[in-house]
């Protein structure tokens, strides 16, 4: 049973469509990066698996149920962009309070406490929380119940590096017993390591849909090689000899920055282990911001 499965979703107000033919599905143990610009559908198809929102056309199936049902709706957890909770209450019984609102046992509610690290500050009312606090309690309250489905929405607003870092361990643990996980968030290099794969969406479009190694050959940007090397100018003499499209910076006397074509990054390896030159050689394959910003451009054109 998946997560969730969104076949040619449709969704608009009146002439102005706000999602056309979204196909999605998350497996359980995933975790999915839903990206996009401000406007690109986010929001909207976050509503629709929780149930806020019913598609116009399409089918929609969120933990084998109906979305929006209380026997589905108890098994989500989500976590706003902007939380906001009672300000008079403390981080205990707003817990509480969310406890007993999805029908959670309350005696998770000291160690979601301590799990997200506000167990020296939960009996503080919540109108003296830093925004980070606020965030962290957040997350708590989304973790309620044990969910099967968590959709975080900017989850590392406000968290410190240390924080955020926990997060995402939290997050592979969930995913490790087979929590389907949906994060959104513009911090694409903070997420790129956590994410099993990335929906990119454009003006209510799936622009791209993959893991990244599968994004990579789709998109067929250039791989960057930084090359540390005993003699930079005769290393890129040979190499010249065999790839003469070569894009090359030389750096300083010892450093060189090569750009090859995907196709041509083992032959540009190989070349340079086989100079006998070469002291120590990275490899930069394009990042996940490099891909949004490929297919954000696509979009547009496509667009035009």
């Amino acid at each position: 049973m998946n997560s969730f499965e969104l076949n040619c979703i449709e969704f608009g107000y009146g002439r102005q469509p706000l999602l056309r033919d979204i196909t999605l599905t998350l497996a359980p143990g995933r975790i999915m990066g839903l990206f996009g610009h401000n406007g690109a559908g986010k929001t909207t198809t976050i509503k629709l698996i929780l149930g806020l929102m019913a598609p116009q056309r399409g089918s929609l199936s969120v933990l084998g149920g109906q979305a929006g049902t209380p026997a589905v709706a108890r098994q989500i957890g989500y976590l706003p962009e902007n939380v906001m909770f009672y300000p008079q209450m403390t981080g205990r019984e707003i817990l509480d309070h969310f406890a007993r609102l999805k029908g959670a046992a309350r005696s998770q509610v000291p160690q979601l406490l301590e799990q997200v690290g506000l167990e020296d500050a939960c009996n503080r009312r919540v109108k003296t929380y830093s925004k980070g606090m606020r965030q962290r309690l957040g997350l708590a309250q989304a973790l309620l119940a044990d969910p099967r489905l968590l959709i975080l929405d900017e989850p590392t607003v406000g968290l410190d590096p240390v924080a955020t870092a926990e997060l995402y361990r939290l997050l592979r643990c969930l995913r490790n017993r087979g929590t389907g996980i949906v994060l959104c968030s513009h911090v694409l290099p903070g997420v790129e390591p956590y994410i099993d794969q990335a929906a990119i969406l454009f003006k209510g479009r799936l622009q791209a849909l993959g893991d990244l190694p599968s994004l990579r050959a789709r998109a067929e940007l250039p791989v960057r090689l930084i090359v540390r090397s005993a003699d930079s100018q005769g290393t890129l003499t040979r190499l010249n000899g065999s790839l003469p499209r070569l894009s090359a910076l030389v750096k300083d006397a010892n450093t060189i920055e090569l750009v090859v074509a995907p196709g041509e990054k083992m032959a540009a390896i190989q070349g340079l282990l086989g100079s006998g030159l070469v002291e120590d050689l990275q490899i930069h394959q394009p990042t996940l911001e490099d891909l949004y910003c490929h297919f954000m451009d696509i979009g547009s054109q496509e667009g035009q």
